[in-house]
């Protein structure tokens, strides 16, 4: 009886040992499975498993990827936006997706989640998907919105709150809103594009080189216009001011230079306000833990495993090929010469923590997994792979610049770009590489800091110098057009209303067979000369001496100066005309004291015009000239300086400069002596009062 009791607690037992068997073997198998692959369950794990996993943590999730643009810091920002939209929203930061995956990636998220709401995807530019599972909201429009209304550079987070504020007012105003966004900025409505928030470098070195030219270029013209202004001014026909009066538009002296200086501080102060913009993005600064967030995570996966490969990205190498390239890897770290090999199979982009550099990349996870070896760095998205050694004797650096493009670029349209098969190939050039007993330590290199990405220059920097010199040269070709151009006007202003000749050069300007357009036009430049400078002032004996001047010379003309363009006025009179304002602007111009004031007029030293040409100007004294060719006679007459040495030196030759006058019949006829022609004219020999007086007497005035 004890024996069958014996046995039947044998049996029992064998029983419990059978039946624990199974639990035994499928426990062995799991540490078994744990021991061999320490990363299977990330293997298992796919991109919108991982991406699940992480909303339902947070319904936020920000990527470490994009720490230069979209810093993880910046995630209490979006869910403070996410909160404005009235439904359940999950937000997903990512680096971009192709266009075809977005949605997909959403929909495949949601199905993992298993959560109802607004699913939304934003890249390191702006809101790129969004797709409502469950809930009501107008996640099209909303969209629509953001892309239309919103300049290019506005960045990620300025276009998901306009997108949440454009959920949050319901589909009705959602959908109007979206309507006239496509009617204002569509290639079919107005086809404007919103006005962009910042300035790159290049507009900067524009807006620098500006400031330069303006700097040196208008205070540099204000100098050069304002004196030749100046001095063109001065050869106008209208430019003889009084002389007794002065000039009251005449700057102080040093003047011109303070306006000069007080332009060039306001176009500096100017262009300092104006072009007041500090950066070029709208990227918030990021964190050191921003930017070793990502290497951290990579440098713990390879303490685990040597292949790693990045769970936010698609994944490129299946199950199978990671195993045979962490097989090959184990292979060559136990070969003579090998090494450790690390695989970071992660997407490089400029707006990473290395700037998209894998050189740098691999530097930083080397300097966090501590340990030598060569650091393989391969792009799921561009299908680039990089490499960098560490003191591995088999594979020197300058044995990996020779790494075949087919190996190292993607020219294939495969969505994997054939990694698998490329990184087998990656291992039999290594394996292959020539051996050196020399230590290979590349130099470290290191991303520009995060600042100077979107830090703008200074203003006052970069081409503003260049901009300075340029600037002084092109207000030189300024000014020389310039010049130019006013130099052509007064040449036209000045022949259209030639400037009276100054006293000392009318003997030898004045001609002696003076044409009758020349008679016309120096007649009305002169008299417009002394109705300028005349100012009536009967307590001077010059003024008075002016006064009489220009009135008998108003009398010729009966009082209207445009009538010296018409044939009404007689050559004599033009010459008369000529001669009484040459004489009243001689009087003004001399400055009487309180002992001329009562002197006699025949004081005057304009009294006597030359008599052989009036337009010679005042006589200098009385000599005997021969006025004529044939005979010998001589007439006593007043001349000038130039007719007297000419009566001198070459006495039969005076009366070539006798003055003659276009005749007055219907064909004009043969030129007549001056002193020959009727009216009052002849007098002007014994003086400017004879002249006033005859010219007064033939107009019946006293």
């Amino acid at each position: 009886m004890r024996g069958v009791q014996v046995a039947a607690v044998a049996g029992r037992g064998v029983r419990r040992r059978y039946a624990l068997a199974p639990a035994l073997s499928l426990l062995l198998f799991f540490c078994a499975f744990w021991t061999a692959a320490p990363a299977g369950a990330a293997e298992g794990t796919t991109q919108a498993a991982h991406l699940a996993d992480r909303l339902r943590d947070n319904p936020v999730y920000v990527t470490d990827q994009l720490p230069r643009e979209v810093p993880r810091s910046t995630a209490p920002d979006f869910a403070r936006a996410a909160e404005r939209t009235g439904v359940p929203t999950y937000v997903l930061v990512l680096p971009g997706q192709s266009a075809d995956d977005g949605e997909a990636l959403l929909g495949a998220v949601h199905d993992r989640l298993g959560r109802n709401g607004l699913y939304v995807l934003v890249d390191y530019l702006e809101v790129t998907d969004a797709v409502a599972f469950g809930v009501k909201a107008p996640a099209e429009d909303a969209l629509t919105v953001a892309s239309y209304e919103l300049p290019y550079d506005a960045g990620p987070l300025r276009s998901f709150e306009r997108f949440a504020e454009v959920v949050a007012q319901g589909s009705e105003k959602a959908a109007s809103w979206a309507e006239a966004a496509r009617e204002r900025y569509s290639d079919s409505g107005a086809g404007e594009d919103p006005e962009a928030r910042f300035i790159g470098p290049t507009d900067r070195e524009n807006q620098a080189f500006l400031t330069g030219i303006a700097l040196t270029g208008v205070p540099l013209l204000i100098l050069l216009l304002a004196s030749f202004v100046r001095r063109w001014r001065r050869r106008l026909p209208s430019s003889r001011g009084n002389p007794s009066s002065g000039n009251p538009s005449r700057l102080p002296r040093g003047a011109l230079p303070g306006i000069a200086l007080v332009t060039a501080v306001a176009i500096a102060l100017g262009a300092s306000l104006t072009f007041d913009q500090t950066t070029s993005s709208a990227a918030q600064a990021p964190t050191a833990a921003d930017l070793s967030a990502r290497v951290d995570r990579v440098v713990k996966g390879l303490k685990q495993d040597p292949v790693y490969t990045d769970p936010e990205s698609q994944q490129v190498l299946d199950a199978g090929q990671r195993a045979r390239l962490r097989d090959r890897i184990s292979e060559f770290g136990r070969s003579e010469g090998g090494g450790p090999v690390f695989v970071s199979v992660v997407p490089l982009m400029t707006e990473d923590e290395s700037a998209g550099n894998a050189d740098v990349f691999a530097s930083a996870v080397h300097t966090g997994l501590g340990r030598d070896g060569v650091y393989v760095v391969a792009d799921p998205l561009d299908g680039d792979i990089n490499a960098v050694s560490y003191s591995v004797p088999r594979v020197p650096n300058r044995s990996l610049f020779d790494l075949p493009d087919s190996v190292q670029y993607d020219d294939s349209e495969a969505r994997d770009h054939q990694l698998g098969d490329r990184l087998g190939q990656f291992m039999t050039f290594v394996e292959k590489a020539p051996r050196t007993n020399e230590p290979d330590y590349p130099a470290t290199d290191r991303a520009p800091e995060p600042v100077d990405d979107h830090v703008l220059a200074q203003l006052f920097s970069g081409d503003f110098w260049p901009g300075l010199i340029v600037g002084a040269f092109a207000a030189l070709v300024v000014f020389a057009f310039l010049a130019g151009v006013l130099a052509i006007v007064g040449t036209v202003l000045r022949r259209r209303n030639p400037a009276p000749l100054p006293s000392g050069a009318l003997p030898f300007e004045a001609p002696t067979d003076p044409s009758l357009t020349y008679l016309r036009r120096t007649a009305r430049s002169e008299l417009r000369a002394l109705q300028r400078e005349f100012t009536d002032n009967p307590e001077q004996a010059a003024h008075i001496r002016a006064w009489d001047c220009f009135d008998g010379a108003m009398l010729l003309v009966d009082g209207d100066v445009d009538s010296l363009a018409d044939d009404a006025v007689e050559p004599a009179s033009l010459v008369a005309v000529i001669v009484l304002s040459r004489a009243g602007r001689a009087a003004l111009s001399t400055e009487a004291d309180s002992d001329d004031s009562n002197s006699n007029s025949n004081s005057n030293p304009y009294n006597l015009c030359c008599g052989l040409n009036p337009l010679h100007g005042p006589a200098v004294s009385r000599h005997h000239v021969r006025i004529s060719a044939e005979g010998r006679r001589r007439s006593l007459l007043p001349v000038c300086q130039m007719c007297r040495e000419t009566a001198i030196v070459e006495p039969g030759t005076v009366h070539t400069l006798r003055m003659t006058l276009p005749g007055t019949g219907p064909g004009r006829g043969d030129r007549v002596p001056y002193e020959e022609v009727t009216g009052p004219l002849p007098a002007v020999r014994d003086g400017i009062p004879q002249l006033i007086n005859q010219i007064r007497e033939s107009t019946s005035v006293r």
